[in-house]
């Protein structure tokens, strides 16, 4: 593979991975979302406007991205939570269409040094050129989505053994259980639900720019099932996970020409196969806790 063509793969599993860890999120606390999609766009719309329109550096964009993508998440769960796991998953989805619908009605557009740049409706928002007039190299942002992907990381890690995560992987294994103990299960929802908007944002943000160009057919329903996708296949157990998932299927079925017409068959597949046989993935609760023995083992050995 090419370098060029390497980098940009992989600055697309940086980015789809941010898209993987918020359907994670959700995951986490026992709902299953096809919507992420919707904040991935309203994400990447607002960080593109912000630094088209109104001439804001990268990293603003992509934090007023963040905070809309929170806020909006956390509005439309309020109501939704409420309803069954099924019915909640539907809802998502609805919602992420009318969102798409929505974008598909956006005309913003004002004159930037004599072109017509901003949203478009269905025509879509075209150059959304950050990175081209300040001289970012593919390599410099592939270093800059790794970065963000990695303090993702090393949140979510840091937020694993403490009380919060903990409280959170307990309503993800049982809400009834959870309340009887006095945790605010509503609210703990709230938050994962919240910080998964935000982490889709900042991924639509990165993509946004990478790209250059959006529009809402972009953001169909498929994007959405492909991000529980790599959560289910790479596992829950860890947030290593999703990860693994992106790369399985944007650096091997994508990037590779063995399954060239076939990656939405072979990806389906297994998602199907996972959910029978193995429905907590690849690096499932049980799997990482043996991982961390045996290092824990292989550390005291002499």
């Amino acid at each position: 593979m090419p370098l060029e063509q390497a980098v940009g793969v992989a600055t697309d599993i940086a980015i789809l991975s941010l898209l993987a860890l918020s359907a994670y999120l959700v995951l986490l606390v026992g709902r299953i979302s096809f919507g992420q999609q919707a904040y991935f766009a309203l994400g990447a719309y607002a960080s593109g406007m912000a630094s088209t329109l109104a001439g804001w550096a990268l990293a603003p964009s992509l934090l007023l991205g963040a905070a809309v993508g929170a806020l909006v998440s956390a509005l439309l769960a309020w109501p939704t939570l409420r309803l069954s796991g099924l019915n909640y998953a539907v809802a998502t989805l609805a919602l992420a269409e009318m969102m798409r619908i929505a974008l598909m009605r956006l005309h913003f557009t004002r004159e930037v040094e004599g072109e017509i740049v901003g949203p478009q409706g269905t025509e879509g928002f075209r150059d959304i050129r950050w990175l081209l007039e300040n001289d970012v190299s593919p390599g410099g942002f592939l270093l800059l989505c790794l970065g963000v992907l990695g303090a993702a990381l090393l949140a979510l890690a840091w937020l694993r053994p403490r009380r919060l995560g903990l409280a959170l992987r307990q309503v993800g294994h049982d809400e009834v259980l959870a309340a009887s103990q006095g945790l605010p299960v509503l609210r703990l929802q709230l938050l994962a639900v919240a910080a998964a908007g935000a982490l889709a944002a900042i991924g639509g943000g990165l993509y946004a720019h990478r790209a250059t160009y959006i529009e809402p057919a972009l953001f169909d329903p498929m994007l959405g099932v492909h991000a529980v996708g790599y959560a289910l296949i790479g596992g829950l157990g860890t947030a290593l996970g999703p990860l693994l998932g992106v790369m399985f299927d944007i650096g091997l079925l994508e990037a590779t020409k063995v399954f060239a017409g076939w990656r939405m068959v072979v990806f389906g597949g297994l998602v199907a196969l996972f959910l029978r046989f193995r429905p907590r993935g690849l690096l499932d609760e049980a799997t990482v806790h043996r991982i961390g023995a045996a290092w824990r083992q292989f550390r005291r050995s002499p």
